[in-house]
Formats: C-alpha cells, structure tokens, sequence
C-alpha cells in the first residue's frame, strides 16, 4: 500500500482489486478512516491534443522550475544542484545546497524567487526545512549567497515530504509539508507534518493566521505537492492520497482537509472535499500552475498534463498521456507558455536516453 512503500509506486494488480472489493461494500480503511465510495466527479475527461517541444534534456531527478525574470532555475533532488537554463537549453550549475540529504523521496525539493532571493526546501537529515539564499551575479554567471534558515524542525522521511513552496499574490511564503509516514499528525495543529504553512518572506508567523501564533494556514493534508492561486486570489493545491482517491483542493484558510479520517469525497461536514478526485494509478499529482483559465496539473504516475477549467471545476482534458513519462513540474514561463518538467530519472521511471527534460507548450493552442 502507498503507506508501507514510496507514495508514487504502482499498487500491485491483486491490490487495487481487493480495495475496490472494500469501495463497492463501504468498507473502512485499516486505520479506521473512512474512504469516498462517491462516483469521481472527473468523469468528464476527454483526450486532448497539443504540440510540445524540448527545452533542455539531461537533467537528473528534477523536481522544480522557478523563474528570476526571464531566467528559469531547476533543482535537481539527488544531486542538490540549483541549474541556470540559459537561452539555447544549456544548463549552468549556479550552486549545491550541500546540506540535502537524498533520502527516497526526500532531497532538494521545491523552488520559489522572491525579491532576489531564490527559497529551497529540502530534507536534511532528520528534518525538512526551507533556507533562502540571495542570488548574485546576472543571468548567465547567476550565484548563491550563503543560507539563512526561514523554517526549520519540519519532521523528514523517506516518503511524504511534501516539498513545494511558491509565494502568493499577498506576498506570503507558503509551504506544503506531508505527514511524513505519521498519519495522526496531519490533524494535530500543534504539528508541522500533513499542512500547509504560511510565514512571511522572512519565516514569521503573520499576524492574520488562522491560528494565533502558528504557521499552519490549512491541515488533514497527506502528501501536498502542488500550489496555485488563480487572478480572484483562490488558492488550489494538488494532494497524493493513499490507494483510494488523489485529489485538488481548493484551500481555505483554517479549514481541515479530512486525512487520515478521510480520503477524497466524504460528504462530511467536517472537512472540506477535493473539488476533483482522481485513481492514483491516473494520477499521482505533483506540481500544477493556472494559465489561459485553466488549472494545469503534473502527474507522475498518471504520466499525463490535465487541464481543470476553473471555470466548470468538475471537467478536465488530459495531455501527453503515456507519451513523455512522469511529470514532476509545470510552471508559466514569462513568454506565456507552459513549461513541464519530466522526472523519469528518480529511480521509479524507465529514463530514455535524453531524460530528463523540459517540455515546453502553448496552453492557448491545446486542443
């Protein structure tokens, strides 16, 4: 099960079918949460058509894509390089976080640029923790400055890390953590683990937090991987569940996202469902931007790009299926396009001889 091995694992044949022996009778999970036997409300997918081109190949073990300007910066989870993409696909080392540990799904992790600093998350030993670093030099001769600590004391694992860190439109820096194999603690508020944070720029506490005096802007979060706010200031985020359904969220400050007592749509007053839900063995959703009025998902098991219009919520279009691999990443490049990040070299892909890449696509001209 997603619990017992490494979240982004394919669930053995005899498994899944066991477990929708379990949906079909309303069954409760091991742990005693209950899981949604609701139909999925993403029943409208379609297949979609769209032409995508190849930025820069050769990268090992991806996971983000953040841009200073026009320049794109990509970390790598094993090896702890910060790469500089420059205009012709050439990558360029800016720095090492030499203090991440590679550790399963754990190492360097997410990206985020904020008034010339570049903010890293990363597992380092017994610990998650985000560091910022200013950036120095101009594009082309890009370098790190040296780390000052903006959170530290987040609880590390092999899995369920969480990782992505993004700023929004109020200027905050906000963090997804995972429960890191401890599943009670996405519902204790005193607890980083199973959350998303949110600090200002400098690693305090905002004084209009949900809750006095604590980081937690949203809890009940599994595995959290993906964060975007469309132009009305709405924040969604992507979420690995375990085998029965992962999901987008649409998070609202202080509000309880169900895990581990639920999963998916529960119809539970209690905790606020996904607005779409998907199989993990479709699935797997790790990064996701909004663009041309759209949420865009990356999925690593699903091996697709969905699309979710945010302005019918329970529809989506699925890309690339089956044809690049994993997708680790999508981010919007200054140009306007879609940059997707494949992530076929971390040991659960099967690497052709130029993985990984960045893809690059035209949102508006998907069909």
């Amino acid at each position: 099960m997603r619990t017992s091995a490494p979240s982004e694992f394919s669930t053995t044949a005899m498994l899944t079918s066991v477990m929708a022996i379990f949906l079909l009778v309303g069954c409760t999970t091991s742990s005693g949460g209950s899981v949604s036997t609701q139909p999925n409300k993403s029943s409208s997918a379609r297949p979609g058509d769209v032409d995508v081109t190849t930025v820069v190949s050769g990268l090992d073990a991806p996971w983000s894509i953040a841009f200073d300007g026009d320049t794109a910066l990509i970390s790598e989870r094993d090896s702890g390089r910060i790469l500089e993409i420059m205009p012709g696909g050439e990558q360029r080392e800016i720095g090492t976080i030499d203090a991440a540990t590679p550790m399963g799904e754990g190492g360097l992790l997410g990206l985020a640029v904020h008034d010339s600093y570049l903010y890293v998350y990363f597992t380092a030993g017994d610990e998650n923790r985000v560091d910022r670093h200013e950036l120095t030099g101009a594009p082309g001769s890009l370098g790190l400055g040296e780390p000052d600590t903006v959170l530290d004391g987040i609880a590390s694992a092999r899995n369920h890390n969480g990782g992505r860190i993004a700023f929004g439109p109020d200027g905050m820096l906000y963090v997804t953590v995972g429960d890191a194999g401890d599943r009670e603690a996405a519902q204790d508020r005193d607890s980083l683990s199973g959350k998303i944070l949110r600090l200002t720029p400098d690693g305090a506490v905002p004084e209009d937090n949900p809750f006095d005096g604590s980081p937690v802007y949203s809890y009940g979060h599994r595995n959290p991987q993906g964060l975007a706010w469309s132009d009305d200031g709405t924040m969604y985020a992507s979420e690995f569940g375990q085998d029965t359904w992962d999901e987008l969220n649409r998070i609202e400050a202080g509000r309880n996202y169900g895990w581990p007592v639920v999963e998916g749509m529960a119809d539970d007053d209690r905790f606020v469902d996904p607005v779409q839900q998907w199989a993990p063995s479709d699935a797997s959703p790790s990064g996701i931007t909004i663009a041309d009025g759209s949420i865009w998902i990356a999925n690593l098991r699903g091996e697709r790009l969905r699309e979710v219009p945010l302005d019918d919520i329970s529809a989506s279009t699925e890309y690339l299926v089956g044809e690049q691999g994993r997708l680790r990443d999508v981010v919007v490049a200054p140009d306007g396009s879609l940059w997707v990040l494949t992530n076929n070299t971390d040991g659960r892909g099967a690497p052709g001889p130029d993985d990984d890449r960045v893809l690059r696509l035209d949102p508006a001209a998907a069909e």
